[in-house]
């Protein structure tokens, strides 16, 4: 817009506000885009929102807060990348701490492309451990197509050695290549994490892997994360920390004898290094998703952080429109044989008592600052929220289809051709999809076979052999089991599961690894030549209900590919806010000019 054309609009607005007596309602605007948030009790977050292009720029006990956070998303979907564009921005990009010990070794099997993965582990504190990994599973010129990956072991109380340094490898790596350029030196940008609470067993160590990595943030939904604060509090300072795990079938007093413990000291112990332990890390900031303002309260009351909020620094606030897991609604509890709670569709009811009131939620945040996710990616309610007394949105879906993201090319370009020649998508909200028991968002797309159809479905031969999202219970004998009710249906069975919850349950591990391209490979036995045949993992989509918006950001290229970048998000969602911001201070400006006229 030009300056002069601004002009006008600022006068007339100006006239406005004169007029109907509203010169102190525009200034108070100006003053809220102003505010300082007291984070936590040893960090202070500034907002600069009259600067929104500002990259984030570090003060003694600063940061600016962002108004827009990247969403973390499936296994690699918020990839380094797509992190670092929107860090480079003055927002916050995350990773998502999925899996990142698969991401790693599959990585380094499929020959480290351009050598980042490489780059970064050149700059590890143990280039001894480094050697080991790259010994084990790196193949320079890449595994063939047809052959499935070297397979790590599946995550249990006790975990093997090398698996947890490839947990720790991976996710230092992917929080060091968000934080640096391609030159190696730093962006200045502001990188966070994403964990999921119900994937319990890798959280330790991915935390310390990314603190390692110099991660800024920490964002965790899925569950109830009140134990994460203590165990942030713990590695920053290198003390020895626990986290409890459920365990099924145990009783409340044995429930609490379960749990993954780590110490820093011991894990360095030998290693040559055992001044890493030593040195204190920066804690990063937590930000617990959370799905109700009863849920935000509880965490605030029963957390084991330190200070007078109990380490929680903020709150991203998560509707039932975002894509991936979903809280069920109040009371849901899915039946697989019953249709209570499902719409004509088979998709969990929501209502009223599901939704969150921006003004609301302020109330009971402490002074905390929040930022509300599901259907936000709309430039509109990035105001909607700014203006009722939020800091900004947390935004996946559009991520997700840009160039940056991880999501597999060819999968991409299918969603976004559809979408592109007038296509309009449907998201299904599936009750029975994940094996955690909460609905999952799933799209389907034509040309993409993927665990959405069918048939896809019907033929995959059930197997566990990734484990994420396995629940551990007690078995006969006193010790700890693991089953997954996407495993196959006898050995569910046979460790005390039930039948009835195998039903329509889908191995999100393995989909949601393929949709990064990354798909395992097996041999299965053809049931009708006895043969063995090559299996290939298929995929399973999730987006947002909003997955149709990103129609006005594509754009086609002349080889006729079709795609928008993540710049391009960040611009479309501050443009609105930018127009008020720059509007507001016009008004400033023109009434402290009228008032000495």
């Amino acid at each position: 817009m030009r300056p002069s054309s601004m002009r006008i609009i600022s006068m007339m607005l100006l006239l406005v506000a004169i007029t109907s007596n509203n010169i102190k309602q525009a200034l108070s605007f100006v003053v809220r885009t102003q505010m300082t948030t007291t984070a936590s009790p040893t960090t202070r977050l500034q907002s600069s929102v009259l600067d929104p292009n500002a990259a984030p720029v570090e003060t003694k006990g600063e940061r600016q807060l962002p108004k827009i956070i990247q969403g973390g998303m499936g296994v690699r979907i918020s990839s380094w990348k797509l992190a670092r564009e929107v860090s480079k921005r003055g927002e916050l990009g995350v990773i998502s701490g999925t899996a990142m010990d698969v991401v790693f070794v599959r990585t380094l099997q499929d020959g480290d492309p351009e050598g980042h993965f490489r780059r970064a582990l050149a700059t590890f504190p143990n280039q001894q451990m480094v050697e080991r990994a790259l010994d084990k599973y790196f193949i320079p010129e890449g595994k063939a197509a047809n052959k499935p990956y070297r397979s790590l072991p599946l995550w249990t109380i006790k975990p093997p050695r090398h698996l947890e340094e490839a947990a720790i490898l991976g996710n230092y790596c992917e929080v060091w290549l968000a934080k640096h350029n391609d030159d190696g030196s730093p962006t200045g940008g502001v990188i966070g994490i994403n964990r999921l609470t119900k994937v319990a067993l890798p959280t330790i160590h991915s935390l310390y892997g990314a603190m390692l990595g110099g991660v800024d943030y920490v964002v965790m939904g899925a569950g109830i994360p009140a134990k994460i604060p203590g165990v942030l509090d713990a590695l920053a300072e290198g003390k020895d920390c626990s986290l409890p795990i459920d365990v099924s079938g145990a009783s409340s007093e044995e429930d609490e004898a379960y749990a993954m413990d780590f110490s820093p000291r011991n894990f360095w112990k030998g290693s040559g290094t055992s001044d890493v332990a030593r040195t204190p890390l920066e804690r990063p900031l937590f930000l617990p998703i959370v799905s109700s303002t009863t849920l935000a309260q509880s965490l605030l009351k029963r957390s084991n952080g330190s200070g007078p909020t109990r380490g929680i620094d903020g709150f991203v606030i998560e509707l039932h429109t975002a894509g991936g897991h979903n809280a069920p609604p109040r009371g849901f509890h899915f039946e697989p044989e019953q249709a209570k709670g499902l719409n004509e569709l088979g998709e969990p009811m929501y209502g009223e008592k599901d939704m969150v009131d921006i003004e609301a939620f302020g109330k009971v945040a402490k002074g905390l600052p929040f930022w509300f996710a599901g259907s936000y990616g709309k430039k509109e309610k990035l105001c909607e929220v700014l203006e009722g007394g939020g800091n900004g949105i947390q935004v996946g879906t559009l991520f997700a289809l840009a160039d940056e993201s991880g999501m597999d090319s060819k999968v991409k370009q299918e969603i976004l051709a559809e979408i592109a020649t007038g296509h309009e998508l449907k998201v299904f909200t599936d009750p029975a999809a994940s094996p955690t028991g909460f609905p999952f968002k799933v799209l389907d797309v034509e040309g993409i076979p993927t665990l959405a159809d069918k048939e896809v479905y019907d033929a995959r031969p059930r197997v566990c052999n990734l484990g994420y999202l396995r629940q551990p219970y007690l078995q006969d004998n006193g010790e700890v089991g693991y089953r997954c009710a996407s495993e196959p249906v006898n050995d569910f069975i046979a460790k005390g599961g039930d039948a009835k919850s195998t039903v329509g349950r889908k191995c999100l591990c393995n989909a949601l690894c393929a949709d990064a391209g990354f798909p395992q490979v097996r041999l299965v036995t053809n049931k009708e030549t006895g043969e063995k045949d090559v299996f290939t993992e298929p995929s399973l989509i999730t987006t947002g209900d909003d997955v149709n918006l990103c129609k006005e950001l594509i754009r086609q290229e002349e080889d006729g590919t079709w795609h928008y970048t993540a710049g391009d998000v960040v611009d479309y969602l501050l443009s609105e806010w930018e127009l008020k911001s720059s509007i507001a201070k016009q008004i400033e400006a023109e009434s402290v000019e009228a008032v000495h006229i």
